[in-house]
């Protein structure tokens, strides 16, 4: 009835005029949609490491309906009911490391930046905004630039000489009384007592210099005329956002970006760096794509090369297509019950019973979530490889047995060099699924906070059992708490625009490579 409709209305050539007009407008539209999440991600994720204004702001505090004199900085605006409302974060005297607040426009008095007004941000994530007025070290001195940066270096050399009389002597000291407690030496020895007189000198001089150290404090000046005392061996970063120009505040930004990629989380993942995230997201992507890799040309292979044309082949073929269509977290319940407690419990079971029932295998870790990831992108590498093994011609494969190679020859030496682009494709696609899923990692390995990385300096360096972080699910994470915090959202943000570039860069360099296969044996 429709059809009859549109073909009495339109002519041929009108029909297929719409129809591509149709298409190139929802093709607009997914660009559009796709552009402004970007945009917004980029937006959002620039401004966590762009030096936000220091404003002092006046407004009439909900909770005592009195004036509130602060320096704080606007995280979000919008408009609410024809008024505009600013999400602010402020210091005062009473919580100095900041406390946000929704404030209208109809309670807000003053709102004028202050050019003197420092955002220092601390060893812990958190941060304190105010004035500086002075650094005390035995005795006072007006604050300036050059003074402070005076104090930090003295701070860096005492924090210096700290670390390496625990280094060097501290930790010396400890392992040998450590060595005298596993061989029973008794408590006054003069081996034991002469390590602890060289203990409690180490020691006392230690407490000196932490002593000095903590002598160095800034004084800093809140809003309402109140001033706090903060040690300067706790600072880490002191900028005026209101005194830089456009070159220091892309200085800083650089600056914040690379303390970013350096740093551990801090603040319950809403301050700080993404280090261990990054680190754990591309090493299990790693280990996952060397591990799905030859599990599926080989399946690929059979498939195509072997397995005869029947309805069993046919089923697989259907059954590995939709495995990629089933939910992820399914993957990590299966992974869970089977690699975790199955296969782990009987390795611990086997090899690291002195262990149990602290379990070494047994517990989700990295290997299990590179392993659950492999099965979970197995059928796209699959596909992919079979898809690019049909490519190839059968001429080449006639030819190579008229030249007298058999058929695991052929396949080595011809088919699936000509196929390496279409295993390529798949392995990207595998990668770029691998690093966004977060459902089933959390179920076999990924934790909010992990102590240690998986990869140091101790035998045998790359430990497998460990959990590690992943940057989806400190996004997952960040998501909960970011709706009561500004500055955990801004580093949501940040946190996404990471994954997307690291799953950019890991897919540019698997298509660089797939280009450089391909020129070479189309070439050939």
């Amino acid at each position: 009835m429709i059809k009859s409709k549109i073909e009495a209305i339109m002519t041929p050539a009108q029909r297929q005029s719409f129809v591509i007009s149709f298409t190139a407008f929802l093709t607009t539209l997914l660009l559009l949609a796709l552009v402004s999440i970007l945009a917004l991600i980029i937006y959002r994720g620039v401004a966590y490491f762009w030096p936000a204004p220091v404003y002092s702001l006046t407004f009439i505090d909900e909770q005592t309906e009195e004036a509130r004199s602060v320096y704080a900085q606007v995280f979000s605006e919008y408009r609410e009911n024809n008024n505009t409302v600013r999400w602010v974060v402020y210091s005062s005297e009473q919580n100095p490391h900041g406390t946000q607040a929704l404030v209208d426009e109809d309670r807000t008095l003053t709102l004028v930046e202050s050019v003197n007004s420092a955002d220092i941000t601390l060893n812990d994530g958190l941060s304190v905004l105010g004035v500086p007025v002075q650094i005390t070290a035995g005795g006072q001195h007006v604050f300036d630039e050059s003074a402070y940066g005076t104090v930090t270096e003295k701070v860096s050399r005492l924090e210096e000489s700290i670390d390496d009389l625990r280094t060097r002597w501290l930790s010396g000291i400890h392992q040998k009384l450590a060595e005298l407690d596993t061989r029973g030496v008794a408590a006054d020895a003069p081996a034991r007592e002469k390590l602890n007189d060289a203990f409690r000198q180490w020691q006392s001089k230690i407490i000196a210099l932490e002593t000095e150290r903590d002598s160095y404090t800034l004084h800093v000046a809140m809003a309402d005329g109140s001033v706090i005392t903060i040690p300067v061996a706790s600072i880490q970063e002191m900028i005026f956002p209101g005194q830089l120009g456009i070159a220091g505040k892309i200085g800083v930004t650089l600056s914040h970006i690379g303390q970013f990629l350096i740093q551990a989380p801090k603040q319950a993942n809403t301050a700080g760096g993404v280090f261990p995230a990054l680190f754990g997201t591309v090493l299990m992507v790693f280990i996952m794509t060397i591990i799905v890799t030859p599990f599926g040309v080989l399946a690929a292979v059979y498939l195509n090369e072997y397995a005869p044309d029947n309805i069993l082949t046919a089923t697989i073929r259907i059954s590995v297509s939709n495995m990629a269509g089933v939910p992820s977290i399914v993957y990590g319940v299966f992974g869970l019950g089977f690699f975790v407690y199955i296969v782990g419990g009987n390795i611990d079971s086997l090899f690291f019973s002195d262990t149990l029932p602290s379990p070494t295998m047994g517990t989700p870790g990295l290997f299990w979530a590179a392993l659950t990831m492999a099965i979970l992108t197995l059928p796209v590498v699959i596909v992919a490889t079979e898809e690019g093994l049909r490519r190839v011609p059968r001429g080449l494969r006639a030819g190579s047995y008229a030249l007298g190679a058999t058929k695991a020859e052929t396949i080595m030496h011809t088919v699936l060099p000509m196929a390496s682009p279409g295993i390529m494709t798949g392995v990207i696609l595998a990668i770029a699924r691998a690093a966004g899923e977060v459902a089933p990692l959390m179920l076999v390995g990924a934790v909010k906070f992990a102590p240690n990385l998986p990869f140091d300096g101790e035998f045998p360096y790359l430990h497998l059992e460990r959990q590690f972080m992943h940057l989806g699910v400190l996004i997952y994470d960040g998501a909960f708490h970011s709706q009561t915090d500004a500055e955990g959202a801004s580093m949501m943000f940040a946190t996404c625009l990471l994954l997307l570039l690291v799953v950019l860069i890991l897919n540019i360099l698997a298509v660089l490579l797939r280009a450089r296969l391909r020129k070479r044996y189309l070439a050939s």
